[in-house]
């Protein structure tokens, strides 16, 4: 194949700049590639709202149905009603069009699989650029099923509705999916949503999809203090990320939030097996193993602590961009299932969540510092000969622990960088420490 550029199959996915990047011809190849690789006979396909999803899926369909494969079409739906539609209603395989919280410019496919199966962008390269020219003699038919009735009922299993308190809560949509989900859930809740940036649209009018930068904030901090607000929370484009912004305007860091979804799952499940990965705060294994569960530690990357949960047993997983997955969603993440169950945990504890939190932060994280690099190799093994007497380990990139602070420097898996995550007793000593390491590695 010709007009392919190759720089769009990711390690966890397909995404890039539309139509530059990943355009028709491009979407056709990979419907066909799909189809030839894991010789499906059906795939459920869903997307977001991002501009250039309609003309996407349709020439993926197109691809998908020349290879002889039927599709189910879900129309415009959260990502986690195509985990849903795969994994909980037993199909054998799904694509989302989506570039989860990318710039506007970006569209994309994930590819979850039957189980927890997954097709990663890097592995269905080859098969696009190799590609015959000759499809299949038997065409696939389309279909189009609306998931979005059972999905709801399965995302309001995960809690108990009679035990929820009539919360005032600000949920900022981001012009993402979650103005559609919202509405479908509120009805069967007890709280009161003050709505913001419902209407969907690809164009993101009012501020990023990345809930984490900053401008992302401002609207939901204001409107939770005018309002008096409980807490609020923010989403991106296809929701599988949610931050929740506590009573006083303040952002919760996603490991924090971890933690209060992991007691929750621990009073349920007592023993159970929490997945949380290498540059999550020291506190996290400290409170898991505190409450009696079972910590397991992953490589960062939702894939990565997909399979950890299901090697582990483990009942739940988190990680500090807001990914939070569910064994029994499929071990599948969902922004949704994680709202429901934090809405009943603060139903049962008396104390606002900025309170709950209060107790959590033990240490300081400094802000992730990412720096380009070329040899990102030999950067590293820099960090380890200089560090040498520290407690190391390679499970993503260099983790290496003393007994006041830790750091972990790893490779970005889609970019010459290299990230660096520092945490330590106090402000002053992460920020000295981030600033040695960045020196060792420029020298």
């Amino acid at each position: 194949m010709s007009n392919i550029n190759t720089s769009i199959f990711k390690s966890y996915d397909i995404r890039g700049i539309y139509p530059n990047e990943l355009n028709l011809e491009t979407a056709y190849a990979i419907g066909r590639a799909l189809i030839k690789k894991i010789n499906v006979s059906e795939v459920v396909i869903g997307m977001d709202m991002r501009l250039g999803g309609p003309e996407l899926k349709k020439e993926l369909i197109r691809g998908i149905t020349d290879e002889g494969a039927n599709v189910l079409d879900i129309g415009l739906v959260p990502i986690d009603a195509v985990y849903f539609a795969v994994r909980i209603e037993n199909r054998q395989a799904g694509i989302m069009i989506t570039a989860s919280h990318n710039p506007k410019e970006y569209n994309g496919f994930k590819i979850p699989l039957a189980g927890i199966g997954w097709i990663r962008g890097e592995d269905l390269k080859e098969d696009v650029l190799n590609l015959s020219s000759e499809t299949s003699t038997k065409k696939g038919e389309v279909k189009n099923i609306d998931v979005m009735e059972n999905y709801i009922k399965h995302v309001l299993s995960f809690c108990d509705v009679k035990k929820i308190k009539p919360f005032k809560v600000v949920v900022d949509a981001g012009n993402g999916m979650a103005g559609k989900v919202i509405p479908l859930l509120e009805p069967n809740l007890p709280i009161k949503i003050i709505p913001l940036n419902f209407v969907l649209d690809g164009n993101f009018p009012a501020h990023p999809s990345n809930p984490l930068m900053p401008e992302s904030q401002v609207e939901i901090k204001k409107t939770i203090l005018a309002e008096k607000a409980d807490f609020g929370i923010i989403m991106d484009g296809d929701t599988d990320r949610l931050f929740f912004v506590d009573e006083n305007g303040e952002f919760i860091p996603a490991d924090l939030t971890l933690l209060i979804l992991a007691r929750e799952f621990l009073r349920r499940e007592p023993g159970a097996g929490v997945v949380y990965n290498v540059i999550c705060s020291k506190i996290v294994p400290e409170k898991i193993a505190e409450w009696g569960g079972k910590p397991i530690r992953s490589a960062v990357g939702f894939i990565n602590l997909m399979n950890a949960m299901k090697e582990n047993n483990g009942i739940m997983s988190g990680e500090v961009s807001a990914h939070y997955a569910f064994r029994d969603n499929g071990y599948a993440d969902s922004g949704f299932i994680a709202f429901l169950v934090l809405l009943q945990l603060l139903s049962q504890d008396e104390r606002p969540i900025s309170e709950i939190v209060k107790e959590f932060k033990k240490y300081y994280r400094a802000d992730e510092v990412s720096i380009k690099i070329e040899d990102k190799t030999g950067a590293i093994k820099k960090v380890k000969e200089y560090f040498n007497d520290g407690k190391q380990d390679e499970l993503d990139g260099i983790t290496i622990e003393y007994e006041n602070w830790w750091f972990n420097v790893r490779p970005s898996n889609t970019e010459p960088l290299l990230r660096i995550t520092v945490e330590a007793d106090s402000k002053k000593d992460a920020e000295e420490k981030t600033q040695k390491i960045l020196n060792i590695i420029q020298s």
